[in-house]
């Protein structure tokens, strides 16, 4: 920077004090003069600093950096002076990284506007720990880690990681002064202050003397003979920052002497947390700014210029379909991570490009597109760089499978829910609520972890676990990259900006819409297969096709007696058959639990008609086999109906003797692990048999281990058709070369419906094996009607369901945040997917809102003293509501009916809204014609008449508004002006000679006959007038539609406006309470308005146009403000409901400091947290058995809606009225605040006692084959209910050694150990291995 001119006297230079925030001013030199004592400079160097001289800084350097070598050139004797650069640091390659202290001292800056006045400030200093004002990776808590538990999976006692992107905390503010960023160091230059002569931290400094302070004006001169070095050229590029940052200061200077107090402070505000935040995290410093090169500082300026003007729209979601990175792929990559044997697609590339360069990435394909790849590479990665990698998937088989598929190729680890296997490995595979709880409860492991993996993203559109997704993503630490697997979704871009957007960084969206098996589709209809959609596109002469041949069939089935041999049904008897289907599948919670016996029992009616569906499934095999089309997945939506699918197929054989010999084989080596009573159980057996045949089954109610050996024989190829549910689709990666859809509805545990696009596209997705099929064959069943062109369309080729947030608040997730003061709930809500489009949208509202609190304020003038217009307008508006209201009331009322008659006036509402129209009733509703007939006068004509009625735009409630209307003279008016005082005596004939709407002027005034509803009535007058109808409706007469004219006119002679109403109370005998209470309140609001001093003044309608502009600009500021704070959150009312109630339970106190109550509900992930916390706290568990309390628990972990009534014991009976009493007193206490909560249904939802005799059997010792026959839930419910227990039984553990509570402690442990045992813990095959 070159010096600055004043004048010829005194060089001086400007360096930024980066440790205090305060600029420093040294003198490059001086001149020597006659008198050097009355000629002293403003500013002298202290006398512990010596004057620098070349011989000097380099003996410095030398001596502090151990002698280096210094570069003779940036070293030079004329760049005395300059304050240098430290660049030589890298060249000379000298470790300079000393171990962090634990504290340092750091100033509080505070605003010069800020500081006392008479006082003299001097800036205080706080010593605060390095870990809080470091950007990366926060310590998560003070306490020391001895446990290996805890460094895996945490603990309650330790502080959640700071999550990436909270850039606007308390902290990042310590980091960077606030006034270092936005001028106000400049401003204090410029206005003077004192020498600071004592160092931070210390007590006491050095006694300088009398130093003068700093001084308005400076005498300066350079140096004609000073050589210029590259060094002047870098510094000259940085006058334009420094000028920059001074006009900065003296713009907020002119602002803020403009604008409030309270503007100038939010503007200030603004303006800090925008800076900083933007500085904070580019790692810009202002001494970077005062030192840099010219390009970099330009960069610095641009990005300053940027935010606190206005802000660039930046795009986090990066999508950039690079050809070049494709092709020069191995150029780009020549050493990878891991090499893989096929060649890549050109996502595979781009996303492993990405990674490389350490980037978050988004990953959207179809299934089996190779996704995976990308996880692959990133374990590769992590293993390179010897940190972690963590891998989370939302179902608990994926997390088996991919840690089978990665075992031989890398360190992988395991975490779910009852395994942990290997959890020191560097690649660990969970799910992502144990991710959620390793984050909440500050686990160690975070700070090693490099990557995070999501597969199946799409999942966040799940009701009930998408938020887990939300609220990982948002608590993830800065130093995480983020990989992103999902299905192709429509809104990936926006899914990604927001992610970005979260985080701070930018995301990498890459992908495909290529399948890597192009799919066909057909409809299968009495036999035959018809193609209707092929590669994307839809084939409509294939729906064509069939429905002639249902056509040709119907005809057939008409003429003949009965239904032909392999067809279905005749049409009557479908009906009923789709009846009764419809029955059944209510039935719902009565499952098939796999004895095979659960259909005999059917009539002869149900059993003809699985006679019939044997048939047709027959066909279709037959039919599949012969195209070689097999294997098969064939979706239904029921587990009860994949039972009986499979088990009505007895006759059919589709193996080898060698691949039976495979399949038995493999069944006795897994099934070996069992205990004797387990293998003989009735679905192992039933399974097996199936399974030889070459048929399988695959649903929520199987086993286990049953429900691997499926998928495991599946993946070899030896079972030909599988019947399945929706959850093999997500769960297994096991393609088919077919897949067949039952029906295209389903029951989604409310409704049923029809098939989404999306969830179409995932199941179809198993059709087409990669390598070995050129195309996959999707087939759609049809017994018999055919379902609509416009169904098949928007199923098959429809848009997939977009990513929505189904974020919502836990009371989980308030006591976790509410543990550490860093992390507020509203941070959580603002950065939720569902308030995305709110928080981006605040810059500009920013903006918005700072233009309008500059505007120049009106001002009204009152002629009569103090303006107290804004009171009258207030009384105003508040009356014209009322009046609205009771005009509503009135024309609603029954009793007004027979005060419109022809000839009462009324007032008609106004299109324009601005006056409303007089008018007169002509003709009242007839049998024929339902509205009224009126004769209108429009004040539009270019007249006196319409001059005067211009004056007011609204009715004056108070009789205040004087304005005169006059009438033309009777000798100035024309012929056609003239009419007649006698009404006609023709009777008329009741009809319409003119047509609707008939306009005309008469008096200086426009008409117009019209018809009008009775809701256009806005006010009924107690005046009444007598017409011609004759004249009106039947003869067009001119002197008729005057004379009408006149006598409407007649009525505003007073000076009144419009003619009084009628009192709804005195004329129209209304007595409803509200109505009276409503009118009695806008008359007393009419008393006020008429003592107002504004009553009756000549300014008053202009006034209120100011006064009316005033309210609305108030108006648009509040709401703006409103919009921007964090009152505006969509969640906020239920967020405070839920804070009241943890109060009240006592979880929280009032400072919404976390109690051990709240401690104690942050343990419980498992069951309802509430009840569970209200149960220990109430002690219902202690007088129990460990058997007991552990059947009581099953109520909140069983999950099926309906099951059999269980059998229980006296004080298991009372026990569980207990716990449901203790829900509904919850559910009632959130229903007090106002939480969408029935008592009933909650207590319903969160605890389903089905189970609690089983467990309680199995408990005590009861074989597995035994507790099977207490219930009719599917064996598969109750291993995975039992082992969820397993994981509940911990948690109250740890809950009960937090209360200090060791019996129960000791009794969770006993229950544990009770139900680990056989088949519900025997070890998964994925694991194991077979």
């Amino acid at each position: 920077m070159d010096p600055i001119r004043v004048s010829n006297e005194l060089s001086f230079r400007v360096g930024f004090s980066g440790h205090s925030g305060h600029l420093r001013v040294e003198p490059l030199s001086t001149v020597e003069r006659p008198k050097p004592q009355q000629s002293i400079p403003d500013f002298i160097l202290p006398p512990a600093f010596p004057r620098e001289t070349p011989e000097s800084i380099k003996k410095f350097i030398e001596e502090t950096h151990l002698q280096p070598r210094l570069d003779p050139d940036e070293f030079a004797p004329e760049k005395v002076g300059r304050q240098w650069e430290f660049d030589w640091f890298d060249r000379a390659k000298v470790p300079l990284e000393p171990s962090v202290p634990r504290t340092v001292v750091v100033p509080i800056w505070e605003p010069p506007f800020r500081r006392p006045v008479k006082e003299t400030w001097k800036p205080k200093f706080e010593e605060v720990s390095v870990s809080d004002l470091a950007s990366g990776a926060v310590e998560s808590g003070p306490l020391p880690r001895t446990s290996a538990k805890d460094f895996v999976r945490g603990s309650i006692n330790n502080r959640p990681f700071r999550p990436g992107g909270l850039d606007d905390s308390q902290n990042l503010e310590r980091t960077l002064p606030p006034g270092a960023s936005n001028g106000e160091w400049v401003r204090e230059i410029l206005n003077g202050g004192p020498a600071q002569t004592i160092p931070p931290s210390l007590k006491q400094g050095l006694d300088f003397g009398a130093l003068k302070p700093y001084p308005w004006s400076w005498n300066v001169y350079k140096e004609s003979n000073t050589p210029k070095s590259s060094l002047d050229e870098n510094l000259s590029g940085l006058s334009i920052q420094f000028d920059d940052l001074f006009k900065k200061a003296w713009e907020e200077d002119a602002v803020g002497e403009q604008e409030e107090e309270e503007t100038v402070t939010l503007e200030a505000e603004v303006d800090t947390t925008e800076v900083s935040s933007k500085a904070s995290e580019s790692g810009i410093s202002l001494d970077d700014i005062l030192s840099a090169d010219p390009e970099g500082s330009k960069l610095h300026l641009d990005g300053f210029s940027d935010e606190v003007g206005q802000q660039p729209k930046l795009a986090w979601a990066k999508r950039e379909a690079s050809k070049q990175i494709v092709d020069c792929f191995h150029e780009l990559i020549p050493d990878m991570a891991l090499d893989f044997p096929f060649e890549l697609d050109a996502f595979q590339k781009e996303a492993i490009y990405y990674l490389e360069k350490g980037e978050s990435v988004f990953v959207a394909a179809h299934t089996s597109a190779g996704k995976t790849v990308v996880a692959e590479y990133a374990f590769a990665l992590a293993s390179k760089h010897c940190t972690r990698a963590v891998y989370t998937a939302p179902i608990k088989t994926i997390s088996n499978q991919k840690y089978r598929d990665f075992c031989g190729k890398f360190d992988v680890g395991l975490l779910t829910g009852d395994v942990s296997l290997r959890p020191e490995a560097s690649c660990l595979i969970m799910t992502t609520e144990i991710l959620r709880s390793m984050l909440y409860r500050g686990a160690d492991i975070i700070r090693d972890i490099e990557w995070v993996i999501f597969d199946e993203v799409h999942y966040v559109n799940d009701v009930e676990r998408g938020v887990v997704w939300e609220e990982v993503i948002i608590m993830l630490p800065r130093h995480i990259n983020i990989i992103l697997l999902s299905a192709t979704v429509p809104n990936t871009i926006e899914f990604a900006d927001w992610i970005g957007r979260t985080k701070q960084k930018e995301i990498r969206v890459t992908g495909t819409t290529k399948r890597p098996v192009p799919l066909e589709h057909c409809l299968f209809y009495s036999g035959e297969l018809y193609k209707i959609c092929e590669r994307e596109t839809f084939l409509p002469q294939g729906l064509k096709a069939a429905k002639d041949a249902s056509r040709k069939k119907h005809l057939t089935a008409g003429v003949s007696s009965g239904p032909k041999p392999g067809t279905s049904a005749g049409h009557d008897n479908a009906r009923g058959q789709k009846r009764e289907n419809t029955s059944r599948t209510k039935q719902h919670g009565a499952n098939f639990s796999g004895t095979g016996s659960g259909y005999h029992h059917n009539n002869g009616n149900g059993l003809s008609k699985w006679r019939a569906e044997a048939s047709m499934w027959l066909m279709l095999i037959n039919k599949l086999s012969k195209k070689s089309l097999l294997p098969v997945v064939i979706f239904c939506f029921s587990k009860n109906r994949c039972d009986k699918s499979a088990d009505s197929m007895t006759g059919t054989d589709l193996t080898s003797s060698s691949e039976k010999s495979e399949i038995r084989l493999f069944c006795d080596k897994a099934f070996s692990r069992l205990k004797g009573s387990d293998r003989n159980l009735p679905q192992v057996v039933r399974v097996q048999n199936l399974l030889r045949r070459g048929i399988g089954v695959h649903h929520a109610g199987l086993l286990p281990i049953v429900k691997e050996v499926v998928e495991m024989l599946f993946c070899r190829g030896v079972i030909k058709v599988l019947f399945s549910t929706e959850t093999f689709a997500m769960g297994v990666n096991a393609p088919a070369r077919t897949v067949v859809f039952d029906t295209v509805r389903k029951f989604d545990g409310k409704e049923f419906r029809q098939l989404l696009p999306g969830e179409y596209t995932q199941m179809a997705g198993r059709a087409g094996r990669r390598g070995l099929d050129t195309i996959g064959t999707v087939i759609l069943m049809c017994r018999d009607e055919l379902p609509e062109e416009s169904d098949l369309k928007h199923v098959i080729v429809g848009s997939a369901t977009r990513l929505e947030s189904q974020f919502r608040l836990t009371y989980i997730m308030i006591l976790h945040l509410l543990r550490v003061e860093e992390l507020k709930v509203e941070d959580m809500l603002k950065r939720s997917f569902a308030e995305f489009h709110a928080q981006k949208k605040l810059p500009e509202m920013q903006q918005i809102l700072k233009r309008k609190l500059n505007q120049p304020t009106k001002v009204i003038e009152c002629i009569k003293g103090e303006p107290t217009i804004e009171e009258y307008y207030d009384l105003y508006l508040e009356a014209e509501i009322y009046n609205n209201q009771i005009s509503e009331a009135v024309l609603l009322s029954p009793n007004v009916q027979p005060f419109l008659v022809t000839g009462r006036v009324v007032i008609i509402k106004s299109e324009t809204a601005q006056d409303h129209l007089l008018a007169v009733i002509v003709k009242t509703p007839s049998p024929y014609n339902k509205q009224y007939v009126v004769f209108v006068i429009k004040p539009d004509m270019p007249s006196p008449v319409e001059n005067a009625l211009s004056g007011g735009n609204s009715q004056d409630k108070s009789n205040a508004f004087d304005q005169g209307f006059f009438v033309m003279p009777k000798s100035r008016r024309g012929l056609v002006d003239e009419y007649t005082t006698s009404v006609s005596a023709r009777k008329g004939r009741g009809v319409i000679n003119i047509k609707l709407p008939y306009r005309g002027s008469a008096c200086g005034m426009s008409y117009e006959v019209r018809e009008v509803d009775s809701k256009e009535f806005l006010c009924i007058c107690s005046s009444k007038i007598k017409i011609d109808q004759v004249g009106l409706l039947e003869d067009a007469s001119s002197s008729v539609y005057s004379k009408t004219v006149q006598l409407l006119l007649d009525l505003k002679s007073d000076g009144n406006k419009y003619p009084p109403a009628l009192d709804p109370v005195k004329d129209l005998k209304l007595k409803e309470v509200k109505l009276v209470e409503t009118y009695r309140k806008w008359t007393k609001l009419l008393e006020k308005m008429s003592q107002n001093q504004c009553n009756g003044c000549i300014k008053l309608m202009e006034h209120l146009k100011l006064a009316k502009e005033i309210k609305a600009h108030k108006e648009e500021v509040c709401a703006l403000q409103f919009q921007m704070s964090d009152e505006a959150l969509q969640q906020m009312p239920d967020f405070q409901g839920r804070i009241d109630v943890l109060k009240e339970i006592g979880c929280i106190d009032e400072d919404l400091v976390v109690q051990m109550k709240g401690r104690v509900a942050c343990e419980m992930n498992s069951g309802e947290e509430l009840i569970c916390t209200e149960c220990l706290f109430e002690n219902q568990l202690d007088e129990l058995e460990p058997e007991e309390v552990v059947a009581l628990m099953s109520a909140f972990v069983f999950q099926q809606k309906n099951a059999s009534e269980p059998s229980l014991t006296r004080r298991l009976s009372d026990a569980r009225n207990r716990l449901y009493k203790t829900a509904i007193r919850l559910g009632e206490l959130q229903a007090q605040f106002n939480l969408p909560i029935n008592p009933e249904e909650y207590a319903q939802e969160n605890l389903k006692f089905g189970l609690v005799e089983v467990v309680y059997e199995w408990a005590k010792g009861t074989p597995f084959a035994d507790i099977c026959e207490l219930t009719d839930v599917p064996e598969g419910m109750i291993v995975r209910t039992i082992v969820r227990l397993d994981e509940t039984c911990r948690e109250f553990k740890n809950s009960a050694a937090i209360m200090g509570n060791s019996a129960l402690c000791k009794k969770m442990e006993i229950a544990s150990n009770a139900i680990k045992r056989d088949i519900v813990f025997a070890a998964s095959l994925y694991i194991t291995g077979v």
